[in-house]
C-alpha cells in the first residue's frame, strides 16, 4: 500500500503537494462546494481520504474539460449525495456529450489542416514560379 493511502487525514499542504497544485486552488474548490473539509479547534482543515478521492475526480474532471458545476454534478454534490448508478449515469451522459465535442474538434481540425495543406501547396508552386 502506497504511503499516502496509509494516512487517514492529510493537511491542504500534503494534498497540494501530492496533486502539484496550489493550497489556493483547493480552497477554491472547497468555496465552490465540491470540498468539504472537517476543521480543528484551530480552524485547520483536515481531510480525510474521502476528500483525497473528490480532489482527485476534480483534477480529472477538469483535465478532461468539464466545468466545475459538471464536476460537482458527477460527484454528487448539487443536491446532496448521489447514489453511485446515479453519478455513473450522470459521468456517462457528461461522457458522451464530451467525445461528441472532442469528435467535431477533430474533424474541424482535419479541414483546418486540409486547408492549410492546399495554401501550402499553392505557394510552393507559385514560389517555384517566381523561381524561375
Amino acid at each position: 500500500m502506497s504511503k499516502h493511502l496509509d494516512k487517514r487525514t492529510f493537511s491542504i499542504s500534503e494534498l497540494a503537494g501530492e496533486f502539484d497544485i496550489s493550497p489556493r486552488s483547493i480552497r477554491f474548490y472547497e468555496e465552490k462546494g465540491l470540498l468539504a473539509p472537517q476543521r480543528t479547534a484551530g480552524n485547520q482543515r483536515i481531510y480525510t481520504r474521502r476528500d483525497r478521492a473528490r480532489l482527485k475526480l476534480i483534477l480529472r474532471g477538469k483535465r478532461f474539460g468539464y466545468s466545475l458545476d459538471e464536476i460537482a454534478e458527477m460527484i454528487g454534490m448539487t443536491t446532496g449525495e448521489l447514489a453511485e448508478v446515479e453519478q455513473i449515469e450522470k459521468s456517462l451522459a457528461y461522457g458522451e456529450t464530451k467525445l461528441l465535442e472532442i469528435r467535431q474538434r477533430i474533424e474541424e481540425l482535419h479541414l483546418l489542416e486540409q486547408d492549410l495543406l492546399s495554401v501550402k501547396q499553392k505557394l510552393r508552386s507559385r514560389l517555384s514560379q517566381l523561381k524561375k
